[in-house]
This record gives structure tokens, C-alpha cells and sequence, in this order.
């Protein structure tokens, strides 16, 4: 099954009049032939002077105060488009992870807001603590661009003693997989890195930990992980965890799953404009896997 044209042309609409300008890009990039340029540019109006990143850029805050998860999610940005360098890793973004480093050697998922700006109660909640999510992710990069600093030899300790420690304990965990795996793949410590992705295979395997529920409203989303969220492509490490007739129905489903207006819609946002913004962002993760599957007619 593919997504017809037409409804490509829905999706890519939606995207183009009500998502903000970073999704505006990347669609142009992956779909309309857009240059890396104009990613980069979007992904640094986010930009602090600290040279954290700030202003919402996930939208469930109106904050413009530095966050290491979207320090984190601008580079990762910027590494799947293809304009990262060693360079610019360590002039532009290391210091600012140097400068919120925890006693652990990890950095922190998020910090609570000093100031006043509508935001997520977990905002409010948050603890400062030291997080595989952002952590694992950053060494990834350093690794894959063959950046060695000092700073990365307490982080990676401080990695696999959190990947020990957790064990895979709660559903939640998926939205962290791919962040963990780019530390797995590109961390120089292999059989530590074979032993956690087994352990890894076999958590996700585990009964309820896939949502098979497709009436669920919630399929797909936060807690309720389908094949397509551990294996986005074909190339994925997972890929090989799920048959050729599981991929093939969450596909079905994905894309049966379409609303009227083009959009691929989420429960979650603190308005009604940030409902929209996450309704872009979902959108067009789903246009890529369609992609990278080779289900949107031409």
C-alpha cells in the first residue's frame, strides 16, 4: 500500500501552512530538493548566546532559556542533513555542554525554567539530574566525527553505568532508543556495545512493550510504540526484530491513520498553536518513514 499522490499533496500542504519554519525546511530538504543551508538557518534561530538552544524549539514550551535536549535535538538536526563538522561540534556547541556537565559527567535532560513562559507541567517538574537521553546522543556525534576531548571519557563511563543501571525498565524508554543507538554504533567499545544492543533487542521484544492495538488512539505515540518507531527504514538496527507482514501493516495502518486536511495529528500541546506545531513535526516524521519505505506514489 502507498500513500496516493493526492494525499502526498495534502500532508505536504498542511506542512507548508501551518508547521513552523525548522519542519518547513527539513520538508524542503528531504522532499523538494532544499539545501542543507536553509536547515542550518532554521535550526540556529533557536540559538543562544550561551550557545545552548532555546525558544520552544521542542514545543512544549514558549521558554527561550537554554535546554540540553534541544542543544541536543539541533545537533542531531543538523548531523542528519549532512552540515555537522568536528569544527563547528567543538566551537559552537561543546562549550555549552562543558558548562552544564553534573558531578556524574552526564548531562542533564532539560532544566527547570527560571523564568516565567507558558510550558508542560514536566517542565516544572523536571530534575537536573545527569540523562542517558542526552548524554548517549552527544558521545554518538563526538564519536562519529572523531572528536576526542577529556570531557568524553567521564560521560562514557557515566553512559554505560546508566545503560546498567536502567535495564530497559519502562515503555517510555522508546522515545530514547534511537538516541542510545547512536552511542551503540559509534561507540569504539564494541563488545560492551553488542551486549547492550541484545539486551536492548530483547526488552523491546518483550510482551506489551509493542502496542498491537491499532484502535487505539494512542497507537504510535508516547507509550504505545509500533515496529515503525524502533525500525524508521529499512536500514535500521532494529529492522531485522519484526517480520516483513508486521512492517507492511503498521505501514497500512500509518498511513490509513491520515486526517482530512493532510495532517498526521498528535493528543499532545499547551495550545492550540503548539497542537498544530506538533501535528507538523508528526506529519512530517511520517512523510520520511513513508519514504524511506518507498510507500508515497510518484
Amino acid at each position: 500500500m502507498k500513500l496516493s499522490k493526492n494525499n502526498y499533496l495534502k500532508a505536504r500542504d498542511f506542512i507548508l501552512t501551518n508547521a513552523r519554519m525548522i519542519e518547513r525546511r527539513l520538508f524542503e530538504f528531504y522532499f523538494e530538493n532544499g539545501n542543507k543551508e536553509g536547515v542550518f538557518h532554521a535550526v540556529y534561530a533557536y540559538r543562544n548566546c550561551d550557545g545552548g538552544f532555546g525558544h520552544g524549539m521542542e514545543p512544549d514550551t514558549a521558554s527561550p532559556e537554554s535546554q540540553p535536549l534541544f542543544s541536543v535535538m539541533a545537533l542531531e538536526t543538523l548531523d542528519e542533513v549532512g552540515f555537522l563538522s568536528a569544527e563547528l561540534i567543538c566551537k559552537d556547541f561543546m562549550p555549552y555542554f562543558e558548562s552544564i556537565t553534573t558531578e556524574k559527567g552526564g548531562i542533564p535532560w532539560m532544566l527547570k525554567p527560571k523564568t516565567e513562559y507558558p510550558c508542560g507541567n514536566h517542565f516544572n517538574t523536571v530534575k537536573e539530574w545527569a540523562a542517558l537521553s542526552t548524554t548517549a546522543p552527544l558521545l554518538g556525534i563526538l564519536e562519529k566525527y572523531k572528536i576526542d576531548t577529556p570531557w568524553m571519557k567521564k560521560a562514557e563511563q557515566f553512559v554505560w553505568d546508566e545503560i546498567h543501571r536502567i535495564k530497559e525498565k519502562h515503555i517510555f524508554c522508546y522515545l530514547c532508543v534511537p538516541r542510545r543507538l547512536s552511542f551503540l554504533q559509534h561507540t569504539k567499545n564494541r563488545n560492551k556495545a553488542t551486549r547492550a544492543i541484545k539486551d536492548l533487542k530483547n526488552w523491546i521484544l518483550t510482551d506489551g512493550v509493542i502496542c498491537k492495538d491499532t484502535s487505539d488512539d494512542g497507537w504510535g505515540l508516547y507509550g504505545k510504540p509500533h515496529s515503525l518507531n524502533y525500525a524508521p527504514s529499512s536500514k535500521s538496527m532494529l529492522y531485522s526484530l519484526f517480520t516483513k507482514e508486521t512492517i507492511e501493516s503498521d505501514i497500512k495502518e500509518l498511513i490509513n491513520r491520515q486526517k482530512n486536511d493532510g495532517r498526521w495529528d498528535t493528543w499532545y500541546g499547551i495550545s492550540e498553536g503548539t497542537k498544530l506545531e506538533w501535528a507538523g513535526i508528526q506529519t512530517l516524521w511520517t512523510l520520511k518513514i513513508l519514504k524511506n519505505y518507498d510507500r508515497i506514489e510518484s
